[in-house]
């Protein structure tokens, strides 16, 4: 399946992109190791959530830190909503933390999850390194672009609906 790519602007200020895709080969291949606890339900869409940084991530500064927090908790609030009400119906669903690539809900697996690797892998967005770190080059955004992800067991439809209804109540900072 093609990435979908859905554009949202979240409020006015805010500019969210968020992608629906088919697992990478690297998530299909190591599913166990990366997420222990779903046994054999495998991951059927992955969500790759990408919000606009007020500042670039290229220099390493006390604003640049507290805006990775400020996106990572957007991310984590919305993410929780998503993925405990795919779990309320009866699917499989986690996010990984951006920090360190383990699930936040499930069991700490042996691997863990490169946001930015499964950005480049499954929407073919260059990654520069920039002092023992690596960044998403996004095509309008640059390098101002906090990547994370949701995966889930549930169909797409269901999970896109899910998603915008949340959207609809969250509040981003």
């Amino acid at each position: 399946m093609p990435p979908t790519i859905k554009s949202l602007v979240i409020p006015p200020d805010k500019e969210v992109q968020v992608c629906f895709a088919a697992p990478s080969h690297f998530i299909q291949k190591h599913q166990q190791q990366l997420l222990p606890d779903w046994q054999n339900t495998p991951v059927n869409l992955v969500i790759i959530f990408l919000q606009k940084s007020a500042v670039s991530f290229t220099k390493l500064a006390p604003d640049a830190a507290a805006e990775k927090d400020r996106l990572r908790a957007n991310f984590i609030r919305l993410g929780v909503s998503l993925v405990c009400a795919l779990k309320d119906l009866g699917h499989n669903s986690d996010l990984f933390d951006p920090r360190n690539g383990y699930p936040l809900i499930g069991r700490k697996g042996k691997l863990t999850l490169d946001d930015n690797a499964v950005v480049s892998a499954l929407l073919n967005y260059p990654i520069k390194n920039y002092q023992n770190c690596s960044l998403i080059c996004h095509p309008t955004w640059k390098n101002r672009v906090y990547p994370s992800v949701i995966v889930t067991a549930a169909p797409q439809k269901l999970t896109i609906c899910l998603l915008f209804k949340l959207i609809a109540i969250q509040q981003f900072e």
